[in-house]
């Protein structure tokens, strides 16, 4: 690396790691983009969209991008996060959708009164009844019959108001950190089957009503553990960390601008790569340290190089230490057990555990204990299991930390 002779301070970081910040390049991803503006061009809604992968992988980021698509092309956007509260109970779910599909029919208007002024003589006003919020839930509450029943009436109501608009084609439903959705059976609330067979339903109607989903590996299995048809019902794609040539564009790209004030070395770019296993935000993090390390060694003289163990402790402590504070020691005992496996960043089997306990340790585990200890480990976040009945560890790169925690031990 080498620095540009300019005004150093004319030229801020430009990396920035962070839930959902935009990085300053957008690398890869081209495929997902593609599959999402034909899911626009349906003339019936057959397929929605769930986006799922490990925290870091970029899927808020992704979705945000969606949105311009979407819009130019004459679809609305609606929605948010999803949080737990939301979960709660089938009420608010309901007051969930209306809340945000309202901001976009409250221009629609569904009536007009004439109302005299008080006084003798006195000039009638125009009254002026809009689709907001408060129109939508009402709607809502005085349909009669189940909450299902309910919002669909609600969401009819406010797509006869905007099918008005020839430029509007349909309605995007989005909803980021969609895992945290969940039937409530013991408390006698189902407000995900509730989401699932208002979209199924309306979409069945012909209404263009699209739901596009983000989350972690265990959203589309609770999908369908809710409803067995949201197999059929959403396309799902799993983001992996990006490969070598996008992940150096995801570095190179945003200091080629002239008034950067260093230059990345082939050596140094690969390295970051490397280090970062390809997952956007450890991209953003390793390269928003190098940036500022280079630029402290650059004025004082210094030569520059990536400080990859200094960089590391501080992800260590910014990002994993938190999550590995919360297991026991005999949880850490499994889970550096997985960390030895080859495929530990892959995906592994009980019994591949099991096995290599027997080869590593004094007082292997049983498959039993496996089996229990995983399920508190994925309630943990930290481990999680797929659609086949394997696992795979739910956080990036968890396994070369957990070998750098038990290096010598």
């Amino acid at each position: 690396m080498h620095a540009v002779n300019i005004d150093m301070a004319e030229f801020s970081n430009p990396f920035r790691p962070g839930a959902g910040h935009a990085p300053p390049y957008l690398a890869g991803r081209h495929v997902e983009r593609e599959e999402f503006l034909g899911l626009l061009e349906q003339p019936t809604i057959l397929d929605n969209l769930v986006l799922t992968g490990l925290r870091g992988v970029g899927k808020t980021v992704l979705l945000d991008t969606f949105k311009p698509l979407a819009t130019s092309r004459g679809w609305l956007w609606v929605g948010t996060d999803l949080s737990e509260s939301t979960s709660v109970s089938e009420e608010n779910l309901a007051t969930r959708l209306c809340a945000d599909l309202s901001p976009a029919t409250s221009g629609v208007v569904v009536a007009t009164e004439e109302r005299r002024q008080a006084g003798f003589g006195a000039a009638t006003e125009t009254i002026t009844h809009t689709l907001g919020y408060q129109t939508l839930i009402e709607h809502y509450r005085r349909t009669p019959g189940l909450a299902l029943d309910k919002i669909k009436a609600a969401l009819q109501l406010a797509w006869n108001g905007l099918s008005q608009t020839p430029t509007v084609r349909g309605i995007i439903f989005a909803y980021d950190e969609a895992q945290n959705l969940a039937d409530r059976p013991a408390r006698e609330q189902y407000p995900l089957s509730l989401l699932l067979d208002t979209f199924q339903s309306l979409q069945r109607m012909g209404l263009p009503l699209m739901l596009v989903l983000t989350g972690l590996p265990t959203l589309f299995p609770k999908l369908v553990e809710a409803r067995t048809f949201s197999e059929r019902m959403f396309r799902v794609r799993f983001l992996r960390s990006l490969n070598e040539r996008e992940s150096e564009d995801a570095v190179r790209k945003p200091v080629e601008d002239a008034a950067c004030p260093v230059r990345l070395s082939d050596d140094s770019v690969r390295t970051i790569v490397e280090t970062s296993g390809g997952y956007p935000y450890f991209l953003q993090f390793i390269c928003r340290e190098v940036y500022d390390a280079f630029i402290q060694r650059i004025d004082k003289g210094e030569r520059a190089s990536v400080p990859v163990a200094e960089i590391e402790r501080k992800l260590d402590t910014d990002f994993f230490a938190g999550r590995w504070a919360r297991a026991t020691d005999r949880q850490r005992d499994l889970l550096a057990v997985i960390a030895r496996l080859e495929s530990c960043d892959d995906e592994f089997t009980v019994q591949e555990v099991v096995e290599e306990s027997r080869r590593s340790l004094d007082k292997p585990f049983s498959a039993s204990h496996v089996s229990q200890m995983l399920v508190t480990l994925a309630a943990q976040g930290l481990v999680y299991k797929n659609r086949h009945g394997k696992y795979s560890f739910a956080v990036p790169l968890l396994g070369r930390f957990i070998r750098r925690q038990t290096a010598g031990s």
